[in-house]
This record gives C-alpha cells, sequence and structure tokens, in this order.
C-alpha cells in the first residue's frame, strides 16, 4: 500500500518567488486564511479565523513534531511567546512529515508531550503549508495587526529578529490604534493524572529496579521490579538547569540513560544541551557536560566538556571505552570521555542524510537511539529521520559507519523481509539481544521489530504498541517504553515473527518542477532591523548542497561561502531532491557615525540563523530555472 502526501500545485509554488519579489520591492501581502482538517488544539475547541486574530501580532510557526529543529524552535519562542502575551498570538501549524504524524490524536499527545502553550492548527492535508508556500520545517511567518505578512524565516535562530520585529510592530501599531492587547486564545487542556507523562528512554537497575526518563515532567522516576512501583522521583519536576538532591535537580525533557564504569548513571538532558550525572546512592545529580547552551556552526567541537555547547543528546552508551552521545540536534555522535573530562565529535559532518563512510565524513539524521552489542563490537543507532537502523564498529585506527537498514529521508513504512527492501517509520530506540540481533522500536510504526545480521532479515515482534520509544532486556523479555501510553510494556519475545501486511510509504511535498540545464539558487537572507552582516573575521554566510541521487548534479554540489549557486543539471536524471543547508551570522549593529565595522561596540551581539532544505524536484520543459529558498526577508512597508 503506497501513500503519497498531496502534491503542491504550481501556482503555490510561483507563490514562493512571488513573497521573494514582495519582501524585496515591500510590496504587502495579504496573509491567506488558515484552514486545517484537523481543526484546532489548545483553543477549548474554538474555531479560529484570521479575522478573529486582527488587531494582535501573529506568528505561524510550521512544524512538524518529528523535526528536532521545530522542537529547538518551540524552545526559542517560549521567552517570546511570555512577555509579549498581551498583543502577540504564536500559532502551531502542525504540517506532517510521516503518515503517523497525519494522525489526529498523534498531533493530541505531541502539543502536551512538548508542552505548546499556544493555539494549533492540525493541517494533515497540508492545506495552510501551500497557501504561504512553505517549503521546510520549521517555517516562521509574521502577520501584522492588519493581516499583513510582513516577515518569513525558515530555520532556528530568529527569536532574537522576530522580537525586535514585534516590538516595532506593537509601536506602530498602538500610535495606528490597531494595536489590541488582553488575554489571547490559549487554553490549558486539563491535566492527566498518570504515574509517568511521555516517558522517554529506561535502564535497568542492579536490583531488577527500572529508571526511566520521565520526560515531559521534566525528572527521572525509579520504579520497581514490576515497572509500575514508583519508588522515588529525581529532580523538582519542574523545567531548568540545576545540580542537587532529588528535590533540588532540575532537568529540562531528559532521554537517553546509560551506566558508567563508575557506577554513576549518565542522562541526556535534552532541552537543557547537556548531559547530566545521577548518583543512585545519594540522588545527586551533577552535570558531565554542555553549558546549557545550543551548539551553533562556528562553535568548538572538543574540549573541556562543561565549556562546550551541545545540541539536543538524545540518546547515550558505552562503547569503546567513551560514553557516545547520539547528538540528534546536529546529526552526529559524540564521545565523553571521563578520564580526561572532554567531549569531542566522533562521528558525523553536521549534514543531514544517509551516507556511510568513514566516521568523519558520514551523515546522520537526528539519531535518537543508541546501543552496544553483545559482543562490545557494534553502537547500533536508530536514526529516526532516514527511518533506518546504522551502527558504528572499528575500522583499523578510527570508526566507520554502516548503514542495515533504511535508505534515506524521504522513504518509509512497515515492510517486513531482506535488510535492502525492509521498511521502518522513525524509529527512536535500539536493544541488543544477546543472539547479536538487535531490537528495533518502530516508533511511528507503533511496533517492535527486529534485525538479524546473520540471515540479513527484518521481522516484526509485536504490534499494537503506542509510540514505543525504548527497550531493555530482562530475563529473556523486553521492558518496552511505551511513551504514548506513558508506561513500560513487558514483552515476552515471540517464537515466530508477527505478520505485517506491507506499507511503504514516501513523502512527497512540493515537488518543484525545473528546467533542464542550469538552475539558480538563491538562499534569501535579509539581516534583521538592527543588524548587518559581520565580515570582519571573513564570510558570515555558508552553503552546502547535495543532491539524491548525487547524479542529478553534473556541477555546482558542494560547499561555499555564497548565499547563491549556478547548479548545473545532468542530462539523464529526471527527479530527485535537492539538499540545501544555508548559515548566516548577523550582529547588532552598532556602528558609530564613523561606519567603522565594529562600531561602538567591539564585542556586539551576534545571532546564527541556519536552515536545512530537502527540496523535490522534477526536471521539465516549462520547469523554473530559479529557485529561491527564503531563509529570513521582511517587508519593510507597513
Amino acid at each position: 500500500m503506497a501513500h503519497r502526501f498531496p502534491e503542491v500545485p504550481a501556482e503555490c509554488v510561483d507563490a514562493t518567488v512571488m513573497l521573494t519579489v514582495h519582501m524585496a520591492t515591500r510590496a504587502r501581502v495579504r496573509a491567506p486564511e488558515l484552514v486545517g482538517k484537523g481543526g484546532w488544539l489548545n483553543t477549548g475547541d474554538q474555531q479560529y479565523t484570521l479575522a478573529d486574530l486582527r488587531g494582535r501580532i501573529v506568528v505561524l510557526d510550521f512544524w512538524t513534531f518529528c523535526c528536532v529543529n521545530c522542537l529547538h524552535v518551540l524552545d526559542e519562542l517560549r521567552e517570546l511567546e511570555e512577555k509579549h502575551r498581551d498583543t502577540l498570538v504564536i500559532i502551531g501549524v502542525h504540517s506532517p512529515k510521516f503518515v503517523h504524524e497525519a494522525e489526529h490524536q498523534a498531533v493530541v499527545d505531541a502539543v502536551e508531550r512538548y508542552e505548546v502553550h499556544h493555539p494549533v492548527l492540525d493541517d494533515p492535508e497540508l492545506a495552510t503549508w501551500k497557501q504561504y508556500a512553505v517549503r521546510a520545517w520549521p517555517t516562521l511567518v509574521v502577520i501584522d495587526p492588519e493581516g499583513y505578512v510582513v516577515a518569513q524565516h525558515a530555520g532556528e535562530g530568529h527569536a532574537h529578529a522576530i522580537e525586535k520585529l514585534v516590538e516595532e510592530l506593537e509601536a506602530e501599531h498602538a500610535a495606528k490604534g490597531t494595536l489590541s492587547r488582553g488575554d489571547g486564545p490559549y487554553v490549558a487542556p486539563e491535566p492527566v493524572a498518570t504515574h509517568l507523562r511521555f516517558p522517554g528512554k529506561a535502564l535497568l537497575l542492579p536490583d531488577g529496579g527500572f529508571l526511566v526518563s520521565d520526560t515531559t515532567r521534566h525528572r527521572l522516576v525509579e520504579l520497581g521490579p514490576d515497572g509500575e512501583t514508583v519508588r522515588r522521583h529525581i529532580g523538582a519536576g519542574e523545567r531548568g538547569f540545576a545540580d542537587g538532591g532529588p528535590d533540588e535537580a532540575r532537568f529540562s525533557e531528559p532521554q537517553g540513560l546509560a551506566v558508567l564504569p563508575d557506577g554513576r548513571i549518565a542522562v541526556a538532558d535534552t532541552v537543557n544541551h547537556a548531559v547530566r550525572a545521577l548518583d543512585l546512592a545519594t540522588g545527586e545529580t551533577t552535570t558531565l557536560a554542555g553549558t546549557g547552551r545550543q551548539w551553533w556552526q562556528g562553535s568548538p567541537t572538543s574540549g573541556p566538556a562543561r565549556e562546550v555547547d551541545l545540541s539536543s543528546p538524545w540518546d547515550v552508551a558505552w562503547f569503546a571505552d567513551r560514553l557516545w552521545i547520539a547528538m540528534a540536534g546536529v546529526h552526529q555522535l559524540w564521545t565523553y570521555d571521563p578520564a580526561t573530562q572532554t567531549v569531542e565529535v566522533a562521528a558525523g559532518t553536521t549534514n543531514e542524510g544517509l551516507v556511510d563512510g568513514p566516521a568523519d565524513e558520514a551523515w546522520f539524521a537526528q539519531p535518537s537511539g543508541l546501543a552496544t552489542s553483545a559482543d562490545g563490537e557494534r553502537l547500533w543507532v536508530a536514526d529516526s529521520e532516514t527511518s533506518a537502523l546504522r551502527y558504528v564498529e572499528r575500522d583499523g585506527d578510527g570508526f566507520a559507519v554502516r548503514t542495515a537498514v533504511g535508505t534515506g529521508l524521504f522513504d518509509f513504512g512497515h515492510r517486513d523481509g531482506a535488510a535492502g527492501q525492509a521498511l521502518f517509520q522513525h524509529p527512536l530506540g535500539v536493544a541488543a539481544l544477546p543472539d547479536g540481533s538487535v531490537a528495533v522500536c518502530d516508533t511511528y510504526n507503533h511496533a517492535l521489530r527486529r534485525y538479524d545480521p546473520g540471515s540479513g532479515e527484518v521481522t516484526t515482534l509485536a504490534t499494537d504498541l503506542r509510540e514505543p520509544s525504548d527497550a531493555v532486556l530482562v530475563d529473556g523479555d523486553l521492558v518496552v517504553v511505551e511513551s504514548a501510553r506513558h508506561r513500560l510494556t513487558r514483552l515476552r519475545l515471540p517464537e515466530e515473527a508477527v505478520r505485517v501486511a506491507d506499507r511503504a510509504h514516501r513523502t512527497q511535498r512540493a515537488a518543484t518542477e525545473i528546467a533542464p540545464g542550469t538552475l539558480r539558487l538563491d538562499v534569501v537572507f535579509q539581516a534583521p532591523a538592527g543588524q548587518k552582516l559581520d565580515t570582519r573575521y571573513g564570510p558570515s554566510t555558508r552553503l552546502l548542497v547535495s543532491a539524491t541521487p548525487p547524479d542529478l548534479l553534473a556541477e555546482g554540489a558542494g560547499p561555499g561561502s555564497d548565499l547563491f549557486r549556478e547548479l548545473v543539471l545532468a542530462d539523464d536524471v529526471t527527479e530527485g531532491v535537492l539538499h540545501v543547508s544555508a548559515m548566516a551570522a548577523s550582529c547588532d549593529d552598532t556602528a558609530s557615525d564613523s561606519g567603522s565595522a565594529a562600531g561602538a561596540n567591539e564585542y556586539p551581539a551576534c545571532h546564527v540563523h541556519q536552515q536545512d532544505w530537502g527540496v523535490p524536484v522534477r526536471v521539465s520543459a516549462a520547469g523554473t530555472a530559479r529557485l529561491p529558498l527564503v531563509l529570513a526577508g521582511m517587508d519593510e512597508q507597513r
């Protein structure tokens, strides 16, 4: 059974070009209506139109809950949302990538799981996505109190620019009498009493009990051997970053757990961008690695562990005499060395995709689950966004990355059989089994799968789970973290596989018709008001282009510092995906009248804006010869 998301019609693709032109010429663009078949969440069942929000500043956040960059933006917007609550309305427009994300209950769960405290429009058919000609997750669109689009930003790092714009819009529309103040449309859902709430990962303790990351409640929970009896809580249960005893320590959406050689438990404290350590005997939590700040391009990638920024560590495992960290936020694996108390990149380039080879050349896509094989020779990796099972193994004096199951960012489903044909859907967890095989928590298929390296076969062990995110082996059974059922579930490994009908899917969104020959790629970036590109130390922009299949591009692939590129398409490849990664660094413009580059302030605050696009393209004689992608653009004529 095949599934295809609705194609974006040509007029919507053209709308991106028109939006870019409008921004460049400062024309006013009326915001399209908000439409979503799934309806509204966090509004007390009230349905809204843009007319209902007239007089308020509106930020549309186009997101999907599988995307770690979207989760970063949710956190970036929290302070802005609170500070301007009486004038600003943030609306999440949930636009799914995976089939599971189009299920309404899955969106309801995600809104609670990630503490989204603003209205969310569930748009499973991408209707509003098309109307705004969005090309990437996440994308932010700012609408002024009169209903006009005034800015569009793709990717992360734009919260500071949006805050400045909001302040300008507040002043402008207060003066015009077109600004309304007061309570927004957000209505908090009723809380639900459960021992766990969207748990992430679990660890078997020496006495047979379990330690579980109670992710949405920002704490760890110790359970008895039955997986239900609560022994104690570790952490205050409120989002924060603090070391201390069980009642003082604070976490922010913790995930992975692993035992260190000294007996302490390493904790992937995901939204704090840190790795913590728990002493089970005393209940004390300390910080092993991370500063609490998110890593950005250009930041150090090695050094004293407490001085180097991390990015959304999702899982941890002990392998090859190091603690390995699944750094989902930058598509890499890092390591922590307890002997030297240092961290460094171990695998991955920060490019998102599926590329095998030497560790320093491999590409990952949100690695989210780790497990060391029973013989200690492999580190299994659940590479969630490529729906793949990967592994790391020694290769001479270094390491290499291989793929066992999976083909890329846009192919997924539920198919058993030979590894080359098998499909997963956004797996988040793995567990090594004694016979050398590996259990895979096939999260968005609600299934537990198994890959056998000996036979090269994938089978299904269990279905009817609910978003399984981790599993641990206990006396021959598997205890599975059913995240969306808020519990641990014990499963006896079956002697025979469960038979499941094949389901193959491919994400199809905004397939852009491009003309053969030369394609002009333009990443549109306009420094926010009060900022400018600072080139004192070299280029402040970066562009990386590649393609799937690689043969799609005859010329133009690779890195560069300009935000434009002439791409030459191959004559014999008619469709594929262009992968574009862009970064721009802008600094506060504090220049004096003398016009010096540094200005009056020698160290102005700088802000990094970055985004990855995967643009499906189809070569056609009627296609466009120019592909604009908006990293940041503003319409200043208000």
